[in-house]
């Protein structure tokens, strides 16, 4: 018997009473089918599907027991971008990995700057919170804070009630940008976004307005100690600051500098992704890497290999995976920064 349209949903009590059996035996065919009889649970199931019956509620279910056995993943970025930058990827993936160890689901939950952020957070029917790194005066912070559920944030920025699971940016930036400005005499940089705005533009390292993004701003700072070191001044580096992670948008800022009168010869980017844009950009000019331009990327990802590429080797998977487990095993994260290391290939000049 099929419901007609805009009929009321059928309850479990019609369909124990259509199966002959008690509401709990009803129940329990559904939550605890272990013990009910094969018959038994042939005969609720058989009633059900005459009645149109689909199942228990699972948010009603949910309701009941607290949990809704779902960690939510807040992302500050385009929701393609989840799916699209192979660190991101591989960043949910060691989240997944855990999610499935203990029996739960996962929720992205994309904010876009929007005045529904917040909203986002406070509607999102989850357990617990992983906030991908965000800037310093990001407002979901403080929503996430307010529904006092776990919460870790991945990168940065610390907030008071939450865990950090991070690299130390700075002293790997320092690392990486040593070997790419050794004998530099014009180094620059590709940065990431410096804040929300997430504008592009290209500016001296004295010059830069302030940077709200805390990875960003660990990272220069890091590269700024491994200019000096080598002999430059920081308002003597430029600075290319990309709106997004992106290959392409890399490739534009690095064509505009390497086409420029005064030419760097030593880029760091701050991922491989951009690092990819960047050696791009070095050939169509003409210029040879590393004998014109050393080049370093971050994050030692799969195109890193392929390029010769000079870059900081870190596993996001693995700092996914530990952002997960330290909400789901009800535990502060290891307050020890997570591994990283200095992977040289050929894109940079040896000593």
């Amino acid at each position: 018997m099929e419901p007609s349209r805009g009929a009321k949903r059928a309850t479990l009590a019609q369909v124990a009473e259509l199966a002959g059996v008690s509401v709990m035996t009803a129940s329990y065919t559904y939550n605890r089918p272990n013990r009910v009889s094969d018959r038994t649970r042939a005969k609720v199931l058989a009633a059900a599907t005459r009645l149109g019956y689909p199942g228990p509620d699972p948010s009603a279910r949910s309701l009941r027991r607290g949990s809704t056995r779902t960690l939510g993943v807040v992302m500050g970025e385009h929701l393609s971008y989840a799916f699209d930058d192979p660190e991101a990827v591989s960043f949910l993936a060691g989240i997944a990995d855990v999610c499935a160890d203990h029996g739960y689901g996962m929720t992205i939950v994309p904010i876009t700057g929007a005045a529904d952020d917040v909203s986002r957070i406070t509607d999102a029917a989850v357990d617990g919170f992983v906030v991908w790194t965000t800037s310093d005066d990001d407002p979901v912070l403080a929503a996430v804070r307010a529904t006092k559920r776990p919460a870790v944030v991945h990168g940065g920025p610390a907030v008071d009630g939450m865990g950090l699971v991070s690299i130390d940016n700075r002293a790997a930036a320092r690392a990486v940008g040593a070997v790419a400005f050794a004998g530099a005499a014009r180094p620059a940089i590709v940065s990431f976004p410096l804040s929300r705005d997430r504008t592009t533009s290209i500016t001296k390292g004295a010059e830069l307005p302030d940077v709200l993004f805390p990875v960003t701003r660990e990272r220069l700072e890091g590269y700024r100690e491994a200019a000096e070191a080598a002999g430059t001044a920081w308002h003597d580096v430029t600075v290319a600051v990309c709106a997004r992670n992106d290959a392409a948008e890399a490739e534009r800022v690095a064509t505009a500098l390497l086409t420029s009168a005064e030419p760097p010869d030593a880029i760091a980017a701050m991922s491989d992704q951009q690092a990819s844009g960047v050696v791009q950009a070095a050939h169509a000019a003409g210029r040879a890497v590393p004998g014109d331009v050393a080049v370093t990327g971050w994050d030692d990802a799969a195109v890193a290999a392929p390029l010769g590429l000079t870059t900081v080797a870190q596993s996001l998977r693995d700092q996914g995976a530990a952002c997960a487990r330290a909400i789901l095993g009800g535990r502060e994260p290891d307050s020890r920064p997570a591994p990283w290391s200095l992977t040289q290939r050929t894109s940079t000049r040896r000593p």
